[in-house]
């Protein structure tokens, strides 16, 4: 079925014209900010459920990697599905699917209500508006600035993650966890009338063009794909026969396993382990979210600009590093309020290169599935080291191998940018 038609919207719209895309902007901002904070939630959780049910840090661990890998996998399906149902036909099934999942966890009592909520259902809703929710918007409404536009959009979902953790963590460590996850439920409930009223399928679903467009052209809505599924597998078919898809996965599998796979999700129990309180560590992840705000914008407008490839290079070659030194600190607030600072300005600043790359390798029409595809990679990355840094700490009682190994796949993962050839001469995609 395609798009659904629009209830009328305000006069804001023709007397904004292509700035109206700024609009949009914020309201996908806040969507992806609450989002992001769903993702956070089952981190601060680990302490109060192993302590309210007796469930292993393991299991807990196991529902938020099969939550992060699900929520890679839905990218590419929401892409298309975007394109054949209408954005905010899924957009709004999303945030009712992500606030009634959190409702329901708050009466879980099983270890399989914790997986089916926390993993299954929370991971496919948060899926739809995630990085490839961002790079459909910025692909449809820009044509200038569309690398700024995907920076803002990504540091909402990575401030999101981190922002929301000091609060989420005093909700839960506040003798009532069910306090945390009622908040997420609201949050996104709140989202949903906004949506609706002010986020149309398309500029020319509502007469307007992309930002930055000649205003003497014609505004023209994308044309609806003829199957879901032949979509999905279709842009995935011909992306995959290119070295450039499979580099850009690679590293973006990186990416997810050095951010929320291990950081996200282990930081504030390492920091445990070393007597630093829940909210306090949840503050430094906070302070993270921050400067990620500053970093990833700025690697937007960066990418408008210079080699995304040598930005590549730059983020994941510093990320290496620092993941490494970490776990030699002596873990003061001095040495970890620098490591906030720094790993914040790069936290999810690989984002608006490696969606620019993969717009001008498979172009505008392929470039959101593609880049889906992508991004489940990130998350197949982030859910193994959700898993492996529980594991790793359960085995050996310390996070430091975990640390150091995800530093040396950033390292390795730099040197790959570089192999990255952005080819498309004459429309034709080279696959050497």
């Amino acid at each position: 079925m395609p798009s659904s038609t629009h209830p009328p919207h305000s006069a804001p719209i023709p007397r904004l014209g292509q700035r109206y895309a700024f609009v949009v902007v914020g309201i996908i901002f806040l969507c992806l900010l609450f989002s992001a904070g769903l993702r956070a939630t089952p981190s601060v959780l680990l302490d109060p459920l192993e302590q309210s049910f007796g469930w292993s840090r393991a299991t807990i661990s196991l529902a938020a990697a099969i939550g992060i890998f699900f929520y890679g996998m839905v990218g590419p399906f929401a892409a298309a599905a975007m394109d054949h149902f209408g954005l905010r036909r899924v957009l709004l099934t999303a945030l009712v699917v992500m606030a009634a999942s959190s409702a329901a966890s708050a009466y879980m009592t099983q270890t399989w209500h914790l997986i089916a909520l926390w993993g299954f259902f929370s991971g496919i809703g948060s899926g739809a508006v995630a990085a490839v929710l961002g790079a459909t918007i910025a692909n449809r409404w820009f044509v200038k600035h569309r690398g700024l536009a995907m920076g803002i959009l990504t540091a909402s979902t990575a401030t999101g993650n981190l922002v929301f953790l000091p609060l989420l963590a005093a909700l839960a460590s506040s003798g009532d966890w069910t306090r945390a996850v009622w908040a997420v439920a609201i949050a996104m409930t709140l989202m949903v009338p906004l949506v609706w009223r002010l986020v149309p399928d398309s500029p020319a679903s509502v007469g307007l063009l992309p930002y930055g467009s000649d205003p003497s052209a014609s505004p023209v809505p994308p044309a609806p794909r003829t199957g879901l599924l032949a979509a999905t597998f279709g842009a995935l078919g011909r992306a995959s026969r290119t070295r450039a898809f499979w580099f850009l996965f690679a590293t973006f599998w990186v990416c997810g396993f050095t951010t929320n796979g291990l950081v996200g999700t282990h930081l504030i129990a390492m920091c445990g382990d070393h007597g630093i309180a829940a909210v306090q560590a949840a503050g430094l992840l906070a302070l993270m979210g921050v400067f990620d705000l500053v970093g990833t914008t700025a690697s937007g407008w960066l990418t408008d600009r210079y080699d995304p490839r040598k930005l590549l290079f730059v983020y994941y070659g510093l990320r290496g590093i620092s993941l490494m030194v970490l776990p030699y600190t002596d873990f003061s607030l001095y040495s970890l309020s620098i490591f906030a600072i720094f790993y914040g300005l790069d936290w999810i600043a690989t984002v608006p290169p490696t969606l620019r790359l993969a717009t001008d390798i498979f172009g505008d029409r392929d470039a959101p599935v593609v880049f889906g595809w992508i991004v489940a990679g990130h998350q197949i990355g982030a859910a193994t080291a959700a898993w492996m840094g529980g594991f790793v700490r359960e085995v050996s009682g310390s996070y430091l191998m975990a640390f150091v190994l995800s530093g040396a796949t950033g390292i390795a993962a730099a040197v790959i940018a570089l192999m990255i050839k952005r080819q498309r001469a004459g429309g034709v995609l080279a696959t050497a």
